[in-house]
């Protein structure tokens, strides 16, 4: 069941990287909601390659196709299939590595898992898994939006060494959209694209951060033990490609202060209880306390790069490799939405959950 994710809100997604196409099975989307296409192709257009001159420059149009699920425009409460085609597979591109384990792909880890991998692009490994996951975020997102008003905004933070400085109270998606790297200090913003564009003449890649900020979060949200909301949305972030880390609220920096100085103090604001400061990052033992919650997930750099590096074939000959294909020389451009979506896909499986909960009380 490892492709499958959630408990009430549940996602599948399926495909290869050079397959004829892939998507996402939903199950357990409310009946009743308007879904629509365009809603989907929206979000699916923010993770698409192609998009820009920082980008890969595959090209996808990244149609979403709904098969089943919706009637009339609104959802019918079964399984929700959604379908891309894969449309600019150069799988020949491949042929000359199908031996050839990559630096920092999954390439040995598969074989040596399954005894078979899909050597056309990364396979199941391959980024365009997060297809599934973006389309399926663009309907927790909106249901989200009906029930609470939760608004979930993602943006760059930092490229490298290079790290922006964003309000996250007042940031909004048409600040993230201004530019093409999705960063929404301006200045900060045409820094990290001359440094991607750098980079990519060089032949390397660049790693970074995605910060997201989900505002209007209701309180309780998150279920002890295990199933605390920020273990929840680390595994939903952790098992997106090339994420190697995550942290929410003051996260590592909070071990650098006392206790006194992380402690959120508590006040109450018109009958609300509110805390005066926000380094729990809107989490507190597992379960939301109803403010913003603000988290990080970390990016590597692209696997994949156009420079000699030492490696191994699958038969076990040590040779000199060098990356060739259409790649991001940085993916935290088109990782935002992705990140959104799966953050999105967690808070809705939760909202779920509270609400099958308390249904009795």
């Amino acid at each position: 069941m490892s492709n499958t994710f959630g408990q009430i809100f549940k996602i599948t997604t399926w495909g290869e990287s050079h397959g004829t196409a892939v998507g996402v099975t939903i199950d357990g989307c409310p009946p009743g909601i308007e879904i629509t296409e365009n809603e989907i192709q929206f979000e699916l257009n923010r993770r698409r390659p192609g998009q820009s001159e920082i980008t890969t420059q595959r090209k996808e149009s990244d149609i979403a196709e709904i098969l089943s699920g919706v009637f009339e425009g609104k959802s019918l409460g079964s399984p929700i299939h959604i379908s891309v085609t894969n449309e600019d597979a150069k799988s020949k591109d491949y042929e000359p590595l199908k031996n050839i384990y990559r630096p920092s792909h999954a390439d040995y880890t598969y074989d040596a898992k399954y005894g078979i991998r899909n050597w056309k692009g990364g396979g199941r490994a391959s980024a365009r898994e997060t297809i599934g996951r973006v389309a399926a975020g663009a309907i927790a997102k909106k249901i989200l939006k009906m029930k609470y008003d939760l608004e979930i905004i993602g943006y760059v933070k930092s490229i490298k060494d290079i790290t922006a400085k964003v309000n996250t109270d007042t940031v909004t998606l048409n600040d993230v959209e201004k530019n093409i790297v999705r960063c929404p200090d301006n200045k900060t913003a045409t820094t990290m694209i001359n440094k991607i564009k750098e980079v990519r003449k060089q032949g390397d890649s660049l790693g970074g951060t995605v910060e997201l900020v989900c505002r209007n979060v209701p309180v309780g949200l998150g279920s002890p033990v295990f199933d605390k909301l920020e273990a929840d949305l680390a595994k939903a972030l952790l098992s997106l490609p090339a994420c190697k880390g995550f942290e929410v609220g003051s996260g590592f920096n909070g071990t650098k202060l006392m206790g006194s100085e992380h402690n959120d103090e508590f006040y109450m604001n018109n009958d609300v209880v509110r805390t005066k400061t926000n380094n729990s990052g809107g989490i507190q033992g597992g379960i939301t306390n109803g403010e913003n919650i603000i988290l990080r997930a970390a990016f590597k750099p692209t696997g994949t790069i156009i420079k000699s590096q030492q490696t191994v074939t699958n038969d076990g000959q040590e040779i000199e490799f060098k990356g060739r294909g259409r790649h991001d020389p940085c993916v935290l451009p088109r990782a935002v939405p992705i990140v959104e979506s799966m953050v999105a896909i967690v808070l809705l499986d939760h909202a779920l959950r509270q609400e099958s909960q308390n249904q009795f009380i």
